[in-house]
């Protein structure tokens, strides 16, 4: 079992609409299960050997289950249909501890929440802490029908009538949120959070561009939503040394190869699942030298700390990373 995982059983299974199901998990001994903060997800190994991410979509708050949605995608890499298709009640599964990318903001002093289809995963675990806090928010869900909208009865539980908004295109992104007019006036306090298909990442970032530095939250599923323009792109690309903190081993990372690539040819094991700087898979905390992030999901506070391996170069001779 990778380094950081543990074991859980697969409770019970639930259909949430037309194309996604829920998978409650716990720990097989009853134990309590690692705590974590609304936003979070956790890297979910397959047996077909995938790793794939799911956030979390229960209430931070319940320590006895874990709770994650799945898209079923025919045209995917296998992981959602190899859920659907294998994964059982009673199964086992191997999961890592919780990982957060993707925070309520504690300076907020408002909440305005977007999400689309399965990106609502994320954002209902917001609901559950903002709702716990009697917090200030709104919430924004579109999809392509009322019956393709998922975890719908939770949010008609959990949400105001006056705070929660549906919107049903029926397929057609004419007839889509109009972000524009709601992302227009910043109200100052207000923090945005969203999460979707690509389209409407792209939609929302074009519309909240005006927005404050640090007010905009995002978590992206795909790396067709990433806005390359805002990635590192300066300088940089030559070759430099890593050396691992366990061992003191340094390797040399050439200019064509990732850091992920040179440690696995000299034997050191490294989790990734998209190897294209938004899954947070290969998260790794670095002790000494400045990083070059081509990541956009990691904010300034965990750029502080930690890298994405599979596609970040340095700006030093040298990074010193904590494996």
């Amino acid at each position: 079992m990778p380094i950081g995982t543990f074991p859980v059983r697969v409770q019970s299974i639930g259909k949430e609409s037309e194309e996604i199901k829920s998978y409650i998990l716990a720990d097989p001994s009853g134990e309590p299960l690692p705590e974590y903060l609304a936003g979070a997800h956790v890297d979910v190994y397959l047996e077909n050997g995938l790793i794939r991410q799911f956030s979390l979509c229960g209430s931070d708050a319940d320590r006895r289950h874990y709770r994650i949605g799945v898209l079923r995608e025919v045209a995917g890499a296998g992981g959602s249909e190899y859920f659907f298709k294998h994964v059982k009640v009673g199964d086992m599964l191997t999961i890592s501890e919780p990982k957060n990318l993707f925070k309520l903001s504690p300076d907020a002093q408002r909440h305005l929440l977007i999400a689309g289809g399965i990106g609502i995963t994320p954002i209902l675990s917001m609901i559950y802490q903002l709702e716990r806090q009697n917090a200030d928010y709104v919430i924004h869900y579109c999809a392509r029908s009322l019956q393709a909208a998922a975890f719908r009865q939770d949010l008609k539980s959990l949400v105001p009538p006056n705070q929660l908004n549906f919107h049903f295109d029926g397929g057609d992104p004419k007839f889509g949120l109009d972000l524009k007019a709601i992302l227009g006036a910043v109200i100052p306090g207000t923090h945005l959070y969203y999460c979707g298909p690509p389209s409407l990442m792209a939609a929302a970032n074009a519309g909240s561009s005006h927005w404050p530095e640090g007010t905009v939250h995002c978590e992206h599923f795909s790396a067709d939503s990433l806005d390359k323009s805002k990635i590192d792109a300066s300088p940089g690309n030559g070759e430099f040394q890593v050396r691992l903190a366990s061992s003191g081993s340094e390797f040399t990372i050439p200019s064509n190869r990732s850091i992920v690539e040179v440690l696995r040819e000299n034997g050191v094991f490294v989790d990734t699942s998209c190897e294209e700087g938004f899954c947070g898979t290969c998260l790794t905390r670095y002790l000494e030298g400045e990083p070059m992030h081509r990541d956009q999901i990691l904010d300034d506070d965990d750029r502080d700390e930690y890298v994405l391996i599979c596609c970040a170069r340095s700006k030093t001779p040298r990074l010193l990373l904590d494996l």
